[in-house]
């Protein structure tokens, strides 16, 4: 159990038989009436966002939420594979449960799959990627110095921009926090 008195950004609890996970707090003195805390809070498996204030002395349950590493194997169209590296069984996801981490997915990447009461709910790629450029402009030869750049499609399908002198072919690494270039790999 927690108290609305102990939220933090992050904690994730349960709430109307729903989780959710604090993405913003604000504890609320006002000079008449009794205090207040002001929340705004995410929905964990629909993605939807809720605000709600409670009483600094209301208490809720905290909900424990499971990560796994998976492999990511294939998709056939309709669902996603994953295997556990350590039983080998695999996990079939759909498109909505894995939208967030497409841009950055390849066969056989090792990936974050978080389960809440062991239903999988969202995968996580790493922190940063390698991907090959497989389309891009040529860059102008010696236009180096003004920190231009260009849209540059990866083999995944994800469009970036990166700088004029990342050509067809190479390696580059992305932030898949924010989904931009950092470096060629």
């Amino acid at each position: 159990m927690i108290s609305a008195g102990d939220f933090k950004k992050g904690v994730t609890i349960e709430l109307d038989g729903q989780v959710f996970t604090i993405v913003d707090f604000q504890h609320v003195k006002p000079g008449k009436g009794s205090a207040f805390v002001r929340t705004k809070l995410k929905n964990i498996m629909s993605g939807g966002v809720v605000e709600r204030t409670f009483n600094p002395t209301d208490k809720m349950d905290r909900a424990v939420i499971e990560t796994k590493e998976m492999e990511y194997l294939y998709n056939d169209e309709e669902l996603y594979y994953f295997m556990d590296n350590e039983t080998f069984e695999q996990l079939p996801l759909e498109k909505e449960q894995v939208e967030d981490a497409l841009p950055y997915l390849k066969e056989n990447m090792t990936v974050t799959i978080r389960f809440f009461k062991g239903q999988a709910f969202s995968v996580a790629p790493p922190n940063f990627v390698v991907l090959k450029v497989v389309a891009t402009e040529p860059g102008a030869r010696g236009d180096t110095a003004t920190n231009v750049q260009k849209p540059a499609t990866l083999e995944t399908g994800y469009v970036v921009s990166v700088p004029l002198f990342i050509n067809q072919g190479e390696d580059i690494r992305i932030d898949t926090r924010t989904g931009e270039y950092m470096e060629r790999a």
